[in-house]
C-alpha cells in the first residue's frame, strides 16, 4: 500500500473538540511505514471538563494539550502503557482528542483496539510527546471518501469525573469489528 499522504492541515485541528473528534474517524494514522485507520476516539473539551487532564490546571505532564493544536500528547499510565491524544483548539485552550483504536491497514502486527495497545502496535512511546503532527513521519492523513454511521457513548475509565463521566464524548464507527468495546 502507498502511504496516505494528504496530510491533515493545522487548521482542520484548531476547532472545536467534539468536531475535531467526531471528523478525525476514517483517517490515517501513520507513523513510519505502519498505517491505521481511527475507528474510535474520545473528546477531552478543554479545563472545564473534570474528565481531562487539564482539569487541574498546567503541568510538566499535559503541558502539550495547551497547544499548539495539531501536536501529539503522549503520556504513560499504569507506569507501562502509552496514550496518545492530538491537541485541538486554539493554544492554551488544553483540550485534546485521544485515539482509542485503529483499524490495522499497513505496518502494524498486534491489537490496536485500546488507547495502549493502539500506541504499541504503532510504535508511539513518549518520545512522540509534543511531535508536530504535519511531519514527514508522523502525522495523520485525509481517509477514503466514504459513509458510516457514529455511535456516541460515554468515555470510557473516567468514573471519578462525575457529570462529565456520563456525557456522550466517545464516537466511533458504527459495526468496526476493531472497536475498544461495544
Amino acid at each position: 500500500m502507498n502511504l496516505p499522504v494528504r496530510k491533515l492541515t493545522r487548521s482542520f485541528y484548531d476547532h472545536d473538540t467534539v468536531t475535531v473528534a467526531r471528523d478525525l474517524l476514517g483517517k490515517y494514522l501513520v507513523h513510519g511505514a505502519r498505517v491505521g485507520r481511527i475507528v474510535e476516539v474520545e473528546a477531552y473539551v478543554g479545563p472545564h471538563d473534570r474528565a481531562s487532564h487539564s482539569s487541574r490546571g498546567r503541568t510538566a505532564r499535559n503541558a502539550p494539550m495547551f497547544g499548539p493544536p495539531g501536536v501529539a500528547y503522549v503520556y504513560l499510565i499504569y507506569g507501562m502503557y502509552c496514550c496518545m491524544n492530538v491537541v485541538t483548539e486554539g493554544e492554551g485552550h488544553a483540550a485534546a482528542v485521544l485515539l482509542r483504536a485503529v483499524e490495522p491497514v499497513a505496518g502494524i502486527s498486534g491489537k490496536t483496539n485500546g488507547p495502549g495497545l493502539l500506541c504499541r502496535a504503532m510504535d508511539i512511546d513518549r518520545r512522540l510527546n509534543m511531535h508536530d503532527l504535519l511531519s514527514d513521519d508522523f502525522y495523520i492523513a485525509e481517509g477514503e471518501a466514504g459513509e458510516f454511521r457514529i455511535v456516541k457513548r460515554p468515555r470510557i475509565g473516567v468514573d471519578y469525573a462525575g457529570v462529565w463521566a456520563r456525557r456522550h464524548l466517545r464516537f466511533y464507527i458504527a459495526g468496526n469489528p476493531f472497536i475498544s468495546r461495544r
